[in-house]
């Protein structure tokens, strides 16, 4: 086993998944200049409706922000490792006792179909891989919206996504504490109406991770 990953680091060896650049032996996900420039987001006690609290890697912009266009959009799955080890370290900061289930905002089957992937899922099996979770389907976005990013405004936001996910397994999650994964936070409208509904099915708690931020004065409306 060992021989066949030496021949695969020989054919492909890791690039840093900001600048894309050769990782040396001792680097891991990302190279030195990275982590030392990337646009790293603070722990924060900015509030997102119905989550109790919440954790992301970056801020999206510059290189993190070509990052994950790459792998939302083009097909760059082998970052959900990578993503899911830096997010995983900064979630142990916001709930030390840990999470009891592990989740995450799945797109719509149309969507999934066209993408060939759900990247919050691929996302989620990452972090549990760190956290020692298993991730468990708890919503099904059973209709097909339009995408957050084509939308100006908070409330526009908002209204795009009400209604538009079910839980899954309910008996599950009555009295837990959930960690819910996605990609990016922009206004958080996404991830509070599935915490909403997760938590009007008898969650006790909703944690948020996400792999980026987008900043207030960065967004749209």
């Amino acid at each position: 086993m060992r021989i066949k990953e030496h021949f695969l680091e020989i054919l492909f060896p890791p690039k840093c998944l900001l600048c894309r650049k050769i990782l040396q032996k001792d680097e891991l996900d990302l190279c030195r200049q990275c982590r030392t420039d990337a646009p790293v987001c603070p722990l924060s006690k900015k509030k997102f409706p119905f989550i109790d609290s919440w954790a992301a890697v970056w801020y999206y912009e510059g290189q993190a922000r070509s990052s994950l266009l790459r792998y939302k959009f083009h097909n760059a799955r082998s970052y959900a490792g990578g993503y899911g080890r830096l997010l995983a370290m900064q979630l142990q900061h916001i709930q030390p006792e840990g999470f009891d289930l592990l989740t995450w905002i799945p797109i719509s089957p149309l969507r999934k179909l066209r993408r060939g992937y759900d990247q919050s899922q691929l996302l989620a099996q990452a972090v549990g891989n760190e956290l020692g979770l298993e991730p468990v389907r708890l919503l099904r976005k059973f209709r097909h919206n339009r995408a957050q990013s084509s939308i100006v405004g908070g409330a526009q936001r908002r209204a795009n996504v009400l209604g538009v996910y079910r839980v899954e397994n309910s008996s599950a999650l009555v009295g837990k504490r959930i960690l819910l994964i996605d990609d990016i936070i922009t206004t958080g409208a996404t991830a509070g109406e599935c915490a909403r509904v997760l938590l009007t099915a008898g969650a006790k708690e909703v944690y948020l991770g996400a792999v980026a931020l987008r900043q207030r004065n960065k967004q749209q409306g």
